[in-house]
């Protein structure tokens, strides 16, 4: 049936999620490639085909976002679907037919019985009906406007499904923030996890407290520019109100007692200090908080969550609680007379404090709290449920103590992480039930987030391209359940761009397309490409380069240059000898065209290649730079620091040795350092190289200081070391102590809070 596209519907505003039923003329449709994947299909033969005289008839039903039905039906089609309620036991033929059946348990269930004569459409609750429409409505967008015949039962596997949205780092208009809400409808979402306040601002209107809009919802960028917004309480009404219809919570997040520089520089009455500061325009966490010790905050944040909770009406408010630095309340005579007073014995409990007093009031009005995992220290609220976003062991934590919680860890949740830390793949592999969770604690898993943060996401554009595909992997895992099969959803998902590019969606890639690894055979080191999709081939290019021939300490301030093509160039078909330092472009082609941009990275032939390190100090599970052979395995790190180069110590000095096997000859012992205090990654502040030929007698080779942690908020990148220009070295073993710079420093924004060593290669020459 040929479908006309009204001229209400042609603006970009209109042409999203709801309306992309009309857009039927695309070719090679599979039957039922629905995301997220349903809990049981039984496929017929033949398809319902919507006619001129198809109607809508319903029964049992009391609900007035029904309304959302008929539009489903009607957008786009030049005929009249009105609703009629029918009698009796006997569906019309040739209608779509909806009926409440007490039978579906599941508030958010459904069940389709799909002949050539009908669609008959059962749920229990109006969660089940809008699941049961966005099914139906990819139904007929990957079938050209036909339904196949067949019968669907699905439902949840977990209750809270949801997307974290950040628009107190960069702000977001109201038509993107519906745009999102379609979009997690669509995908059978039902949270949006609003994040409104933050350091660099504030977003919604509070009536009482007007410098909220008028100073914490703007910042002065580094360039003197003004950036900022906020939501007017008639725009929130608005979106909390178009959520409903589609079966999406809004849960607000209003940040305390930490990440509240913002509202502090409306209102400096609200810090320890009391000075003026200003809104903050660069990221990473800071050390001004709420005041503790002051009455007069209690006051304030419950001013403002009274006009919150008018505002939303979820039971739930995200009240943060996470990254809150104790420095201020370390040296705050009044945070310390509260501590005092309530036998508080350290700041961690005084944060307890805080946050059960916000609960108590939230109780008190019918809501619950939610808190990031810190909340857990100190003691945790005995209502509260926790956002684990540091490390799944510490929802399991949560959940055995008896508290329910929300799964989004950074292993597999952040969005704003690149492909090449967290691709759709690794989204898709994500469980939110920890293995050593007991099953009677597993009802306690309520579901899962993924988690966009803005910092570096300026537009739309980013923001869609680090959202999508992804928030799918993330959709089905949550619905359909996890370990479901990633070779299958990957081939659903080639279907679904169509549907996004209908919804105006400017997705990204699944996967960086060639992730460069090494491997050691045979006393020899080589390079080898593993695709990030199937299908791909590659040229590339490597080329000598004077990398490390520069005196030691050297310092990397610039990233590697982005080149567009090619000079000249190889097609990959074996692994690449590692026998030369120098710069590796790679690109990757699909069907002949070039697929992503060219992957450049930086590679070091050395004496230590391969040699694993006997590690003393353990290093991150989150930066492991590949493993235990990641500090020797050739490849440099660039000026991401999470792009899998890194290993990462935190709070720790840092001890191991790197043993040959036999001796060798060397002259140079140096090592790459990443410093970037924004997020507390730090030169150590001595770096002692010791070398043996028996492990038991040591000599020393070098034993320096790192320079002292720079206020400097730029990313570098630094060789440290030491050459031997007149003589040779003979040993087996090689010692590498480091000793940690300790808690960041009284100038820093997050002063006392751990800091971090990272490092790339041991480099021996």
């Amino acid at each position: 049936m040929g479908v006309t596209l009204p001229s209400r519907f042609k603006s970009p505003i209109h042409l999203t999620f709801l309306s992309i039923l009309m857009l039927y003329s695309l070719s090679s449709r599979s039957q039922y490639d629905i995301i997220p994947k349903p809990k049981h299909v039984e496929i017929g033969s033949g398809y319902f085909e919507i006619k001129n005289n198809t109607r809508l008839a319903y029964k049992y039903f009391q609900n007035d976002g029904m309304n959302l039905l008929w539009n489903f039906v009607n957008y786009g089609l030049k005929i009249d679907l009105k609703p009629v309620e029918y009698e009796g036991n006997d569906y019309p033929e040739n209608t779509f037919c909806f009926i409440h059946d007490d039978n579906v348990e599941d508030y958010e269930g459904y069940k389709l019985e799909i002949t050539e004569n009908q669609v008959l459409v059962k749920t229990g609750g109006f969660g089940g009906t809008i699941a049961a429409c966005q099914t139906l409505k990819q139904l007929i967008f990957l079938n050209d406007g036909k339904i196949p015949v067949m019968t669907i039962t699905d439902y949840p596997t977990f209750k809270h499904r949801g997307l974290l949205l950040d628009c107190s780092r960069h702000f977001f208009s109201a038509q993107t923030v519906k745009k999102y809400i379609d979009a997690l409808s669509f995908y059978k979402m039902n949270t949006l996890h609003w994040h409104l306040t933050e350091d660099q601002g504030w977003r919604l209107a509070i009536d009482k407290y007007p410098k909220l809009q008028e100073v914490a919802a703007w910042r002065t960028e580094k360039d003197g520019s003004r950036y900022g917004g906020f939501y007017t309480k008639k725009e929130i009404k608005e979106i909390v109100a178009y959520a409903e219809r589609r079966n999406v919570r809004i849960i607000p997040e209003i940040e305390m007692p930490g990440h509240s520089q913002a509202a502090i520089a409306a209102y400096p009455w609200l810090s320890c200090t009391g000075k003026q500061v200003e809104v903050a325009n660069d990221w990473g966490v800071f050390k001004e908080i709420y005041c503790a010790g002051n009455d007069s905050v209690f006051t304030f944040i419950e001013d403002v969550l009274v006009e919150v909770m008018q505002l939303f009406p979820s039971k739930y408010i995200h009240i943060g609680g996470d990254e809150a630095p104790k420095y201020r309340w370390e040296h705050c005579a009044k945070c310390q007379k509260r501590m005092a007073d309530f036998d508080l014995k350290d700041e961690h409990e005084l944060q307890s404090f805080f946050i059960s007093h916000i609960e108590e009031f939230l109780n008190e009005n019918g809501r619950q709290l939610i808190g990031w995992d810190e909340i857990l220290e100190g003691g945790l609220s005995p209502n509260a449920t926790v956002q684990c976003w540091r490390g799944k062991e510490f929802g399991q934590i949560a959940a055995e103590m008896g508290h329910d919680v929300i799964m989004s860890p950074t292993s597999h949740c952040y969005l704003d992480y690149g492909l090449d830390a967290i691709n759709v793949e690794h989204v898709y592999n994500f469980n939110p039930i920890p293995k050593e969770l007991p099953k009677d604690k597993h009802k306690h898993i309520i579901g899962g987030e993924a988690n966009m943060w803005t910092e570096h996401v300026p537009n739309d554009s980013v923001l869609d391209s680090k959202v999508f595909p992804r928030v799918l992997a993330m959709a089905e895992v949550l619905w359909s359940g996890p370990d479901t099969g990633y070779v299958e959803f990957y081939d659903r998902l080639q279907k679904h761009y169509p549907i996004l590019d209908a919804g105006l969606v400017k997705y990204g890639l699944e996967a960086e397309p060639v992730m460069v690894s090494s491997k050691r055979e045979k006393d020899k080191t080589f390079l080898v490409f593993q695709p990030g999709v199937p299908n791909l081939e590659f040229k590339y290019s490597y080329k000598d380069t004077n990398l490390l021939n520069h005196d030691i300490p050297y310092r990397v301030s610039k990233t590697l240059t982005q080149i567009t093509h090619l000079d000249t160039t190889i097609n990959y078909v074996d692994p690449i000898a590692l026998n030369k330092t120098g710069r590796l472009d790679v690109q990757a082609y699909k069907n002949g065209e070039p697929y992503g941009t060219i992957n450049s990275s930086e590679v070091v032939s050395h004496k230590a290649l391969g040699i694993e390190p006997s590690y003393k100090t353990n290093f991150s599970k989150y930066y492991t730079a590949g493993g235990n052979s990641g500090l020797t395995d050739g490849l440099l790190g660039t000026h991401n620091f999470r792009d899998g180069k890194w290993q990462g110590f935190s709070g720790t000095d840092v001890d191991f040795t790197l043993d040959f096997g036999k001796e060798i000859e060397f002259q140079e012992v140096a090592l790459r350092f990443y410093q970037y205090n924004n997020a507390w990654i730090l030169q150590p502040d001595t770096i002692e190289i010791h070398y043996s030929k028996d492990n038991k007698n040591w000599n020393i080779f070098t034993i320096l200081h790192g320079p002292m942690a720079s206020e400097d908020r730029d990313k570098s990148i630094e060789l440290i070391g030491d050459v031997y220009k007149n003589k040779t070295i003979k040993a087996r073993y090689v010692q590498i102590f480091l000793k940690s710079r300790g808690p960041m420093p009284a100038w820093h924004e997050a002063a006392g809070s751990d800091s971090w060593i990272f490092i790339d290669e041991v480099i021996v020459r």
